[in-house]
């Protein structure tokens, strides 16, 4: 499903962003992307995303390829940044799950809604978003995001600055995601909410793959690359749903 071989980007000032990045990931597969900050995980979501063209290597994601078809990884993958505020549009719940609907689209209407079913934002749908709790907001982001349905979802930091019902909630998201066979990438600093739910872990730092593989082969090296790895593998026990 995606593919990077020897990827590689440069910041337009000059510099490496990421070299070499080589990784697989079928289709259906959840995938966590740690590191520590300026590693190069927002990076590597913003090419995933189309947002940004690689300058070396090559990025595949089903049929398409980077840098030629860097446009239509747009139509199949969806990106999920770390604070809400910056991703949202509208003035309305419904405003916002609506954005960039044509006004007769009864089906994109219908997908709306349903996606504010699916996330406890039926109740708000004519509530102004800045209302809306931290939760919520985040809520609302993976709602929009999952509107279209995309093959691909990218998340930046998802339990970021939630409480412990909030951080439960997303983790619920997450692995009904997976059980709708969606493939998942997940950039994160704290591992553990996502430790029993991922098929694989890549670490980076300083721009390179420092690591790659299973939780078998990743967590024993993880605090080499300044990621705690999860208190139920240090305590040696099984890795249990959290």
């Amino acid at each position: 499903m995606i593919t990077l071989t020897d990827l590689g980007y440069d910041y337009p000032s000059g510099g490496p962003a990421l070299e070499g990045v080589s990784l697989h990931l079928p289709a259906g597969a959840l995938m966590v992307l740690a590191g520590v900050n300026g590693s190069g995980k927002s990076t590597l979501l913003s090419l995933l995303a189309g947002i940004f063209t690689p300058t070396a290597g090559r990025l595949a994601i089903g049929p398409c390829t980077s840098p030629k078809d860097c446009h239509r990884f747009r139509e199949l993958v969806s990106l999920v940044v770390q604070d809400s505020d910056l991703q949202i549009v509208g003035a309305t719940v419904s405003e916002d799950l609506c954005l960039g609907l044509p006004p007769a689209d009864a089906a994109g209407l219908a997908r709306a809604r349903g996606m504010a079913e699916r996330f406890g934002l039926a109740p708000l749908w004519e509530a102004p978003v800045q209302t809306l709790s931290g939760g919520q907001k985040r809520r609302l982001c993976l709602a929009a995001a999952l509107r279209d349905q995309p093959q691909v979802l990218v998340l930046d930091e998802p339990f970021a600055n939630l409480d412990y019902p909030g951080v439960a909630m997303m983790r619920e998201i997450i692995a009904d995601n997976k059980g709708r066979g969606l493939t998942q990438i997940i950039a994160a600093h704290d591992v553990e909410p996502l430790a029993d739910l991922a098929d694989s872990w890549a670490v980076l730092a300083a721009g390179r793959l420092a690591l790659s593989g299973t939780a078998d082969e990743v967590f024993p090296r993880l605090r080499d690359h300044g990621v705690r790895p999860p208190c139920a593998w240090l305590l040696g026990r099984d890795l249990r749903p959290w």
